[in-house]
């Protein structure tokens, strides 16, 4: 007798087949088959894509084993059959659809389950000779996928090798400091070909030099810009995290969470497509493999977090009313509407009862409600609407959209977590020409003449994502602040995960 630790869906996906199928899959006569070396193979290559490899560890029985207790040896290969169809499915489970169920962490998270007939892995492995084309298989196949599995293999092989670079610098073109050179050792390490060939030499001439000398500021425009922030030159706090902030192991820790997020997603992503990636506060519209447009986003505050999920974009609307939600209307306007009834009225607000009946706002009295407020409040189409000039639909539990903004500021503030959930975009034109398949000049043109919506006739899957490690279509990997703390927890849940299988096979 033996135990055999699984899950509980694996243990009855193995009672059931071998109920029905006894034969072996892993053994022919008394020796391990091709089929078994291949999946051994495949398992102790888990780390590369990220996986924990004792999650997979199977014990071989050694080769040239004495015969002479047949009955030892049967059960010593009974073991060895189980112990490897087990690993097997928890590593086609895990290479399908993560290693933790995300919907069970937080309400933040929303994805569709993705079944895997376990039964069916094992019927399918055992009338194959192609055990690692089907279980490499399993993994998401899109080249984002395989971007963060080649820098996490980088990663790996790396010497750490930090250059340490004090987080509080403050330096402005003229100014002279110590830290200098090793910033500059941090660009040149990180130059692409574009950059290179345009800053390169100055780079090698200045390489040592503790002056900001007015030269360096187009290249320091040109790593803040590429970072996502507003390019002034000088060189300050968030400069250096982005050159310096992520450490070897934080790397690490981004590429094998990205690699688990990417595993709650289609493996294929779609074209075209519209990406927003909260920790980079941008959205793109990809086609054909092609990024056809990026924008500035906005996205919810901490305490107002935009989810990660996906859906299609189905509508456009033009000139949109705003339905403020009832937490905006108690904890934001219920305070103010107390002792001003009338500023809804006055700010071009409608103000409806359970019937559906518009009343004046002034007519209502506001001291008498709390938390259950028995009205709806909509803002009419205007310059101030919160919404601005259109909004972007793919309807969802979380009553998120992408929408234009009267508040353009925000745009160029670097750290953009400013809104009440929803993605406010610097581009709203751009985009919506992009989903309807139009130009922006079209785009102006339905906007002078007032309210209307437009159906999206084509197959757009928009990704509301959150990657704080993310390769752009070159391939190359970008890293990212984690402003909602969630690489922390989704760490301790696969820790945890992974404590939890821990029992020996």
């Amino acid at each position: 007798d033996y135990e055999l630790y699984a899950e509980p869906d694996i243990a009855k996906a193995l009672i059931a087949y071998y109920s029905a199928n006894p034969d072996f899959i892993w053994v022919t006569g008394t020796s391990l088959n091709s089929r078994a070396q291949d999946a051994v193979r495949v398992l102790g290559e888990a780390e590369s894509y990220g996986l924990t490899p004792a999650d997979y560890t199977v014990e071989v029985p050694a080769a040239g084993t004495s015969t002479a207790d047949a009955n030892a040896q049967l059960k010593e290969l009974v073991r060895f059959e189980m112990a490897l169809s087990a690993r097997v499915l928890r590593y086609a489970h895990d290479a399908q659809n993560g290693r933790v169920e995300p919907n069970r962490m937080t309400g933040y998270y929303d994805f569709p389950a993705k079944p895997l007939d376990l039964q069916g892995v094992l019927k399918t492995l055992a009338h194959t000779q192609e055990v690692r084309t089907y279980l490499e298989s399993r993994h998401p196949q899109n080249a984002e996928y395989q971007a963060l599995r080649v820098e996490l293999e980088s990663l790996q092989a790396s010497a750490e090798n930090e250059i340490v670079v004090d987080p509080k610098l403050l330096l402005k073109p003229g100014e002279t400091s110590p830290e200098l050179p090793k910033l500059l050792t941090l660009i040149a390490r990180n130059l692409d070909d574009e950059t290179g060939g345009a800053y390169g030499e100055i780079l090698s001439r200045l390489a040592t030099s503790e002056v900001y000398d007015p030269e360096l500021v187009p290249i320091i425009k040109a790593v803040q810009q590429k970072a996502g922030m507003k390019g002034d030159g000088v060189i300050g706090p968030r400069t250096v995290s982005t050159l310096a902030g992520t450490s070897k192991a934080d790397k690490l820790l981004k590429v094998e969470v990205a690699l688990e997020e990417l595993r709650w997603l289609p493996s294929d992503l779609g074209s075209p497509r519209v990406f927003i990636n909260q920790p980079a506060f941008t959205a793109s519209y990809i086609d054909n493999g092609e990024e056809k447009l990026k924008t500035r986003v906005v996205v919810g505050r901490t305490t107002n977090q935009t989810a990660f999920f996906y859906d299609q974009i189905k509508q456009v609307d033009f000139h949109p009313y705003w339905g403020v939600p009832q937490s905006i209307i108690v904890n934001e306007m219920l305070p103010r509407l107390r002792n001003d009834p009338g500023y809804l009225d006055r700010a071009g607000y409608e103000v409806t009862d359970s019937r559906g009946k518009r009343i004046p706002s002034s007519a209502v009295n506001w001291g008498a409600y709390g938390a259950n407020i028995p009205y709806s409040v909509r803002q009419q189409p205007s310059e101030a609407n919160a919404l601005g000039e259109l909004k972007i639909l793919f309807p969802n539990k979380h009553a998120i959209y992408m929408h234009d903004t009267p508040q353009k500021s925000f745009f160029k503030q670097d750290m953009r977590a400013l809104s009440h959930g929803c993605v406010r975009l610097q581009d709203p034109r751009g985009m919506a020409a992009a989903v309807l398949g139009t130009s922006v000049d079209d785009i102006a043109e339905k906007l002078k003449h007032g309210h209307s919506t437009e159906n999206v006739t084509r197959t757009i899957p928009v990704y509301v994502a959150y990657f704080t490690a993310w390769p752009d279509l070159s391939g190359k990997v970008e890293y990212f602040g984690d402003v909602y703390d969630r690489d922390t927890r989704l760490k301790q849940a696969l820790d945890a995960t992974e404590a939890v299988r821990s029992p020996s096979s």
